[in-house]
C-alpha cells in the first residue's frame, strides 16, 4: 500500500479558496498512491483560533465538496485532514474528514482531545465522542487528530476496534517537535502499528509549525520524515507486516489493564 503525505504550508496570505484550490491539485499530483493523507486545520491554520468561527462550514461545504472531487478524480483513499466545521446546532468541531475513491465520505472524525487548556481549541470548539475506525482494502485505519497523540487510550480503544494503522493530522508546534516524534513512534510500537502522521508547515498565527510529518512502522522503525517546508511523503507500507510483528511479539496478547476480565 502507497501512502503520500501532503505537508501544507499554510501561509496567512494565502486565501483558503486559494489554498484549497492548490491543494485539491496537491492531491491529484499522486495518482500513484492509494491513500493520500492532509494535515489539521489547513483550510485556517490550527492556531489561528481567531478565524475558526468565521471559516467554520458545515460538513458538507466546501472544503468536502473539494476533496471529494479530488479523491474521485484521483481514485484514492483521501484522508482531508480536518477543518472547523460547524454543526447544525451551532457548535465548533474540529472535524476530520476521509473520502473513498469514489468520492464518497467513507468516515468522519470529531477530535476528541482538544487542545488550548481551557482556552482556544479547548473553549471555541465541541469535543467529539466516538472512536472512528475504516476499513481500507488491505488494512484497518483507525484515526486521530494531533493532541489526540498525547493519550495512549485512545489508540488503544482504537487497536481494540481492528486498528492496524493509525493515520494523524495535525497542526504541531515547533517548539515541542521532540514530542511529536517521540510520540509517533511510542504510539507505534505500544500498539504494534503503523503510525502515519501528517503535519503542517509555515506559521499559524504567529506559531512556527514542526513540519517533518511522519511514517513509523510496528517495530517503531522510522520509515520516512519530511523536513520543515511543504513537501510530499511518500512511503510503501506492507500490511502484512502488523499481523506478523503482532505474532513475532505478541505484547499485546499479555495486556491485564483496561480489560473487561483480566487474565490469570
Amino acid at each position: 500500500m502507497r501512502a503520500s503525505l501532503i505537508q501544507i504550508g499554510v501561509d496567512e496570505d494565502e486565501s483558503i479558496d486559494s489554498r484549497r484550490r492548490r491543494v485539491a491539485a496537491l492531491v491529484r499530483g499522486q495518482d500513484d498512491a492509494d491513500l493520500v493523507v492532509l494535515p489539521e486545520l489547513w483550510t485556517t491554520g490550527a492556531f489561528a483560533f481567531e478565524s475558526f468561527a468565521e471559516a467554520a462550514e458545515p460538513l458538507e461545504g466546501p472544503t468536502y465538496e473539494a476533496m471529494a472531487k479530488a479523491a474521485s478524480d484521483t481514485g484514492v483513499w483521501l484522508h482531508a485532514g480536518s477543518i472547523p466545521e460547524r454543526d447544525p446546532d451551532g457548535t465548533l468541531y474540529n472535524t476530520s474528514l476521509v473520502f473513498s475513491p469514489s468520492g464518497d465520505l467513507a468516515a468522519a472524525y470529531r477530535k476528541i482531545h482538544r487542545f488550548g487548556f481551557d482556552k482556544g481549541e479547548a473553549v471555541l470548539m465541541g469535543a467529539g465522542a466516538e472512536l472512528v475506525t475504516l476499513r481500507l482494502p488491505d488494512t484497518t485505519i483507525g484515526i486521530a487528530t494531533c493532541y489526540d497523540l498525547r493519550f495512549p487510550e485512545l489508540f488503544r480503544g482504537l487497536v481494540d476496534a481492528g486498528a492496524e494503522v493509525f493515520v494523524l493530522s495535525a497542526g504541531w508546534p515547533e517548539r515541542r517537535r521532540s514530542h511529536w516524534t517521540l510520540l509517533a513512534r511510542a504510539r507505534a510500537v505500544e500498539n504494534q502499528a503503523y503510525v502515519l502522521a501528517c503535519g503542517t508547515a509555515g506559521t499559524h498565527a504567529g506559531v512556527p509549525q514542526a513540519g517533518h510529518s511522519i511514517v513509523v512502522d510496528p517495530w517503531g522503525e522510522v520509515l520516512a520524515e519530511a523536513g520543515p517546508g511543504e513537501e510530499v511523503l511518500t512511503v510503501d507500507l506492507d500490511p502484512t507486516k502488523v499481523a506478523t510483528t503482532r505474532e513475532q511479539f505478541p505484547a499485546l496478547k499479555d495486556r491485564l489493564l483496561g480489560l473487561e476480565t483480566p487474565r490469570r
